[in-house]
């Protein structure tokens, strides 16, 4: 059989896996805080005809006789630049200027997500679109929750502690500001938790610096959690889960912990906005068009090699 055919079969399959992602791109430019992906391409196995030989005194040397056996995907990767950000004015809504990403609780498991469209729970957690918990460092007192909580049933009668809901007398100074607002790494698990709002507060607001405040029944302002942004040495190892959500791999590093606007390394916040998915809908249209004439030029390579095995066999007759 001809190699032509096999290397043409191997462009299809390729070709067809960046059409794949490219039509998923697309699919997901008005997705919140979606980052696209990229196919790269790399040569497959090469088989050798004649090896490379020394130049001796008669005659020079020669390059080695190779046929490449076709074309494998190299590598699938996100892109995460910042996409544009939406005013939506409404408080709960966050983008993300910059690295960094909003951790969120599903039982015991943590992911990551660039979706900011945040919403209060029935018992006064603040929770993603699809319900999970966001993760943060809540900063009042259990005394400010259990008169907010002691006229409900909160999750079939849970106390604070046992929902998650860290204390801050036990946390000490967690962001050092030696370190760009970092929290402290032996730490982190132990500083952050779900981050619940008193129902008896009004007014909320997160500032630039993922800090939340409220007005207390009493009138007075008071801070009320930070929600810190989880940065990754490589963030394009994460995994993606799906519903705008990552997972860590065993090539994307641990998280490190950042308060939003401090030392720069990760980014601000900003409130009353979403990160619009980073989708450059001309370049995908582009790589379309690349993409299918690619497609169809191993077709017809597979067309030729069939053409030539049909004339092979043909000397029979």
């Amino acid at each position: 059989m001809l190699r032509s055919m096999f290397a043409g079969v191997s462009g299809l399959r390729n070709h067809q896996i960046k059409m794949d992602v490219i039509g998923n791109n697309i699919a997901n430019v008005n997705t919140q805080g979606y980052k696209t992906s990229r196919t790269t391409f790399a040569e497959m196995f090469n088989q050798t005809l004649a090896g490379a030989t020394r130049p001796s005194q008669a005659l020079g040397g020669l390059n080695p006789k190779q046929v490449g056996l076709g074309v494998s995907t190299s590598s699938i990767d996100v892109v995460f630049t910042t996409g544009g950000m939406m005013t939506t004015d409404r408080m709960l809504d966050l983008a993300i200027q910059g690295d960094g990403f909003i951790s969120v609780l599903n039982g015991d498991d943590i992911f990551y997500t660039r979706a900011g469209n945040l919403y209060l729970d029935e018992n006064g957690f603040l929770v993603a679109a699809n319900g999970m918990m966001i993760m943060g460092v809540n900063l009042l007192d259990h005394e400010y929750f259990d008169s907010a909580f002691e006229a409900i049933d909160v999750d079939g009668g849970r106390t604070i502690e046992e929902l998650g809901v860290k204390d801050p007398q036990e946390l000490g100074d967690l962001f050092d500001p030696e370190f760009g607002g970092r929290i402290d790494p032996d730490n982190y698990e132990e500083a952050l938790g779900p981050l619940a709002i008193p129902l008896n507060f009004v007014s909320i607001s997160i500032d630039k610096t993922g800090l939340v405040t409220g007005i207390d029944a009493e009138g007075e302002l008071r801070d009320i959690a930070v929600i810190p942004l989880a940065c990754f040495v490589n963030a394009p190892g994460l995994t993606r889960e799906g519903d705008n959500l990552y997972r860590v791999s065993s090539n994307s590093g641990i998280p490190g912990y950042y308060q939003p606007g401090q030392g720069g390394v990760a980014g601000e916040v900003r409130a009353g906005a979403l990160e619009m998915s980073n989708v450059d809908l001309s370049k995908e249209f582009t790589d379309m068009i690349i993409t299918q004439r690619g497609f169809q030029a191993n077709s017809r390579i597979i067309t030729v090699s069939d053409t030539l095995l049909e004339e092979l066999i043909n000397l029979k007759r």
